[in-house]
Formats: C-alpha cells, sequence, structure tokens
C-alpha cells in the first residue's frame, strides 16, 4: 500500500545515460519548449507510454472490460486534444513527445500571444496572473483540455490585465546599422 503522504514518481528517466542522439534531442526540446529541465521531458514521455501501453494490452484483449476501457482511454485523449475525435486507436500508438508539450499551459499562453518568450510565459504562470477557465493554475506542465484552451486569460486582479501593460507590448526589434569597415592600412594611423 505504501504511505500516502509520499508519493511516487510518476516518469522513468533513460535507461541509459549516455546516449547523445537522446541527449541532443532533449536538448532542443528543452529551449525550443522552454522547460525547467528535462524531467520535464519524461514526465510527457510518461503520458504517451502509459497511454500506449494501456491501448496495446486493450487491443489484445476481446472482452466487453476491454471495449469499455478502450473508449474511455480515447475519450480522454480526445478531451485533454491529443487525438481528434474519431481517431483510430493506431493513433494513439503514433503519439509523439511533441504532441503533448503543445498542450502545456506554458506553451499555450506563449503560443497565443500572451507572453513573448516560453521563459516569459512560465513566469507568469508561477507568479499566478494566468486563469484557465477562472482558476489560477501555477504549473506550467498543466495540460490543458481542448475546450479550456479558449478560456486562458489574465487574471483581473493581476496588473498584466490592462492592454497597455508595458510587459504586454510586443518586442519591437531595431535592426542597427553596421559600421562601416575601416580598411587594415588605416587602422594604426594617426589624422
Amino acid at each position: 500500500m505504501g504511505n500516502s503522504k509520499r508519493l511516487r514518481k510518476k516518469y522513468q528517466g533513460p535507461a541509459h545515460p549516455w546516449q547523445r542522439l537522446r541527449i541532443e534531442s532533449e536538448r532542443e526540446l528543452k529551449q525550443s519548449y522552454g522547460l525547467k529541465n528535462k524531467k520535464e521531458i519524461w514526465k510527457m514521455e510518461a503520458i504517451i507510454k502509459e497511454a500506449a501501453a494501456n491501448i496495446k494490452n486493450l487491443i489484445a484483449a476481446h472482452s466487453d472490460q476491454a471495449e469499455k476501457e478502450k473508449k474511455q482511454i480515447m475519450t480522454h485523449l480526445t478531451s485533454i486534444g491529443l487525438i481528434q475525435a474519431g481517431a483510430k486507436y493506431e493513433d494513439v500508438l503514433d503519439l509523439k513527445i511533441q504532441n503533448v508539450l503543445d498542450r502545456r499551459l506554458q506553451t499555450l499562453v506563449y503560443r497565443k500571444g500572451m507572453a513573448r518568450t516560453m521563459g516569459q510565459a512560465r513566469q507568469f504562470i508561477v507568479h499566478n496572473h494566468i486563469l484557465v477557465g477562472g482558476r489560477s493554475i501555477t504549473m506550467p506542465s498543466y495540460i490543458v483540455a481542448a475546450e479550456e484552451e479558449a478560456a486562458i486569460t489574465f487574471a483581473p486582479s493581476s496588473e498584466l490585465a490592462k492592454a497597455d501593460h508595458p510587459e504586454r507590448t510586443p518586442i519591437t526589434r531595431k535592426v542597427k546599422s553596421r559600421p562601416e569597415r575601416v580598411p587594415e592600412s588605416r587602422k594604426g594611423r594617426r589624422k
């Protein structure tokens, strides 16, 4: 049974720690999605692995209970937006880590244009500036349901709710003109 206060981890790290391709792909995911550490990648992979393992076991089973469980899994994955309604069981096996990372609250806040960068989106969430369906969520890794996606807003008590807040204005980058290059022969001379 175990102690209810000591929760077990819901992910598993890599079997072999030094695989160049895996390390490089994890580094790219970490940078592009603004993740805190690789543990967040492993947690999202655990969601995919669990769903795929359940579907594999249920495809092999041919009972009424297995059919009910298949429908429950497909309904759950549809509700969180990982698969489309009417998808086949094989579509669950084709899910990639990017599909789950795209459903995170941090990613959706950035993609909706509520933050300039992924890091800023993470900060807004952790500092209680973001509401999802009227609830304050402080976990950047929260998987947003498909129906909740339209209900992502700034908290009304937050200063960021004002449209003219300086952090909400998009960054406009000024293009710097390059200085003229001084020929090698003129560098050491005085005028």
